[in-house]
């Protein structure tokens, strides 16, 4: 006894539900994570003042941490390498922003800003989140 064979091949069809929901899955997964990408940079709560203005110009900024650490431009600095800093920026006829944690001391402020009267610098501005 023989057999012919005949082979017939169905049309496929591509079940989409599973696809779909791997897609929503990495979806979700990157939208969770990117929110807890932390940006670089320094920690401040900066005081709130009803009279502050917004400063265009680019300038030095000095900012003074909750722990009392100094950064010159977002780097770290020690308070006699500031004052030859300072004296550089009061050559070149520069503004400095000073950007002051609310909990930092207040004498910590004003020593940085003696320390650019005596560099020479006649503009110096305080950095505030202008209060609604």
């Amino acid at each position: 006894m023989r057999f012919k064979g005949h082979v017939e091949f169905e049309k496929g069809r591509l079940d989409i539900a599973p696809l779909i929901d791997v897609v929503f899955l990495l979806l979700i997964f990157f939208m969770l994570t990117s929110s807890y990408i932390l940006q670089p940079g320094i920690r401040i709560n900066l005081p709130k003042a009803l009279t502050s203005e917004v400063i265009q110009k680019r300038n030095l900024v000095v900012t003074v941490s909750a722990e009392e650490l100094i950064y010159l431009n977002n780097r770290p600095i020690a308070l006699k390498d500031l004052k030859n800093r300072l004296q550089e920026a009061a050559r070149e006829n520069k503004a400095l922003l000073i950007k002051a944690d609310r909990r930092a001391s207040l004498g910590k402020v004003v020593e940085i800003w003696d320390l650019s009267r005596e560099a020479g610098l006649t503009q110096i501005n305080i950095a505030t989140e202008q209060s609604e």
